[in-house]
């Protein structure tokens, strides 16, 4: 596997300390300009998760596919987070970061060429992100037209909030997410809930383990019925597999992935 390098400081595309992302680059230069992903990091949206927990899965991702990956950051509940700084935080990151990517590593990175990812919570909100203009009027995050984006890689998403709410997923994490189950808030669940919103731009792949310890692979089953997403189920693997480029039955399905998104926006 070839190294990625590490640009030198975070991207900041916000006042708060955690309106940051750490950008990586593939090592081989020069050449044409790359595609970006924007990985969003999972831990059900709680302040004690951050992004130093995925940077090695960032930086295996820049290097293995050819992509900058920017590991984003962003205000979570117990750290100023929660509904409806999260999502507010997320559509600033998609608004700015492939900008101030392309600044920070100019003739490298190409702006227009952009994949939103995450893994579980982090799924939802790339998810979410690739949604914003099919959220009602008035939501946070709310745009007009569809995000210019080449498509979502969500592993293992928390794609559905209501059912993960029903579920008791991360010990109550979407009730803390949003302020309240779907019979308290139902307005919060319409805006962040990207199951009974359609289909994202672009191509949406889903990667999932069949022994996901944290969201069952049924939820990813059927929001990729219903939002006409590739799913792709890894007999045997769990919830953390689908970041661990280790993984010998996972790894290889999530940087294919990646690159399927990449050439069929191409194509």
């Amino acid at each position: 596997m070839s190294r990625a390098q590490d640009s030198s400081r975070p991207l900041v595309y916000g006042e708060h300390p955690d309106q940051v992302a750490d950008l990586f680059l593939p090592a081989v230069e020069p050449g044409p300009r790359v595609p970006l992903v924007l990985f969003f990091h999972g831990g059900f949206w709680r302040a004690e998760h951050d992004r130093r927990h995925v940077a090695g899965f960032a930086r295996a991702l820049a290097a293995q596919t050819g992509c900058a990956v920017a590991s984003v950051e962003y205000r979570r509940v117990g750290g100023g987070g929660g509904w409806p700084v999260t999502l507010s935080d997320t559509a600033e990151a998609a608004d700015r970061l492939p900008d101030l990517a392309a600044q920070a590593a100019p003739g490298r990175v190409d702006p227009t060429r952009v994949v939103y990812a995450g893994h579980s919570a982090g799924g939802h909100l790339a998810l979410w992100a690739a949604l914003r203009h099919r959220v009602p009027d008035g939501a946070p995050g709310r745009t007009d037209t569809p995000p210019a984006v080449l498509g979502v890689l969500a592993l293992a998403p928390t794609a559905d909030l209501a059912w993960a709410d029903e579920l008791g997923s991360g010990r109550g994490a979407v009730a803390a997410f949003l302020g309240g189950g779907r019979a308290q808030v139902p307005d919060r669940y319409a805006a962040a809930d990207p199951a009974p919103l359609g289909a994202p731009v672009g191509r949406t792949v889903v990667v999932h383990g069949t022994l996901d310890e944290a969201l069952p692979v049924a939820m990813a089953r059927r929001y990729a019925s219903r939002a006409g997403a590739t799913l792709h189920e890894l007999p045997g693997c769990g919830h953390f597999d689908v970041i661990d480029p280790d993984s010998a039955a996972a790894w290889p399905v999530v940087t294919e992935a990646l690159r399927t998104i990449v050439g069929a926006a191409a194509a």
